[in-house]
């Protein structure tokens, strides 16, 4: 549910399932149309790889958005730069995470449309990754 502050900012009353949600749905997405062959162990269909893979990044935005507030600040458009300099400052661990998931999500499944089923699993399980450790970051 998201409830509007601004008429340009909106606050996600439950960021972490909202999220999670996100996951789901990429989830969705490869399971029902991305046409898996299960011989090449790949999926056929490039553009559902690529619509999951930005879904999932999607999702991994919105929790760090919530936890690192990069958008506040900015007038323009924040860069990965500007993710991994808020996450780096916090957590090592989740910089090495955030790191990973943009190669692997945004890069591989969101851009290149990696085929591999490999490749859209560990997308999967970093996008989880980051929303847990996140998670944990904010407040009950």
């Amino acid at each position: 549910m998201i409830f509007f502050k601004h008429k340009d900012k909106e606050v996600i009353k439950d960021p972490v399932k909202e999220a999670r949600r996100y996951v789901e749905n990429a989830r969705t997405i490869l399971n029902e149309k991305g046409k898996f062959d299960m011989e090449l162990q790949i999926y056929k269909d490039r553009k559902y790889v690529r619509m999951a893979g930005n879904t999932l990044w999607n999702g991994v935005l919105l929790i760090l958005d919530a936890v690192f507030q990069v958008k506040e600040n900015k007038r323009s458009r924040p860069s990965i730069e500007d993710y991994k300099n808020a996450v780096g400052a916090r957590d090592r661990k989740l910089l090495a995470l955030v790191t990973s998931g943009y190669e692997t999500i945004h890069l591989f499944m969101g851009y290149d449309g990696n085929q591999r089923k490999a490749t859209c699993q560990d997308g999967i399980i970093i996008a989880n990754d980051i929303i847990d450790r996140c998670a944990a970051m904010l407040p009950s």
